[in-house]
């Protein structure tokens, strides 16, 4: 009689690779050596990202583990909760909340600017004295194991978006750390606060940094961003922060 194990290899690669990966990896793996040797083939990791669209034929030289390409493109998403205001201070920590505090506000605000992506409506607005919030993200419970950010060390690229009003001028500051499991500082980014003069012309503008070879050991990311107005009006004139992101992913080369 016949069996699934009779099958040609291709043929098992086309039928396995239709499986989702959590089944192929705690469930077909275990099935068998055969099995376990056609899960750990590059070429079913390889088709399963052709199907689920993480595959560009210019990328075949560069990658030398298509199950780990899969994984971090499965994976990838901003882990940033509440990024644009949506669910008020939702997720956020409020580390500083002076002057009058924060506020949300809708685009483009009084003497303010539309963003670039018009899917985001909403943004948040600091006072006349300082303003910080934050989001400390834990990476296994997004998914990310401790042997892949220990062995494979993706790419973290964090953006944040910023904006003044146009009648007056603000400071904005960002930090971002890459954690140990007791929360030692492995890597940061920490820019120059960033001063818009007052009569600027109000757009928004976006900060981006890509995290490479670092240190082994991350386990947390700590965002933190935020500023004030430099007038010292009361109200909400300070820096307009929103669509925040990190994402985690593949590097180019792997």
């Amino acid at each position: 009689m016949t069996t699934i194990g009779d099958l040609p290899e291709d043929v098992l690669v086309q039928l396995l690779s239709l499986l989702p990966a959590r089944d192929l990896l705690r469930s077909c793996r275990l099935v068998c050596a055969q099995w376990r040797y056609v899960v750990d083939l590059n070429t079913l990791w390889k088709r399963k990202c052709q199907r689920d669209g993480f595959y560009q034929q210019s990328l075949d030289r560069n990658i030398s583990d298509w199950r780990v390409f899969y994984m971090l493109c499965h994976l990838k998403r901003n882990l940033i909760k509440n990024p644009c205001a949506e669910e008020k201070f939702q997720h956020w920590t409020i580390d500083r909340n002076d002057g009058n505090q924060w506020q949300i506000e809708d685009l483009p605000g009084d003497h303010g600017n539309l963003m670039p992506d018009p899917t985001v409506h909403k943004y948040f607005v600091t006072s006349f004295g300082l303003c910080l919030k934050s989001q400390l993200i834990t990476l296994k419970n997004e998914g990310y194991q401790d042997q892949l950010m220990d062995e494979i060390r993706p790419e973290i690229v964090v953006k944040d978006w910023y904006a003044a009003r146009f009648d007056c001028g603000c400071q904005y500051e960002l930090r971002v750390r890459l954690l140990s499991a007791d929360y030692i500082v492995l890597d940061e980014f920490e820019p120059e606060p960033v001063i818009i003069e007052q009569w600027s012309d109000a757009k928004w503008r976006e900060i981006s940094h890509t995290f490479r070879n670092y240190p082994a050991g991350v386990r947390h990311i700590f965002f933190q961003h935020g500023g004030q107005d430099t007038q010292f009006w009361a109200g909400w004139y300070g820096v307009r922060v929103t669509n925040s992101s990190i994402t985690i992913g593949p590097h180019t080369l792997l």
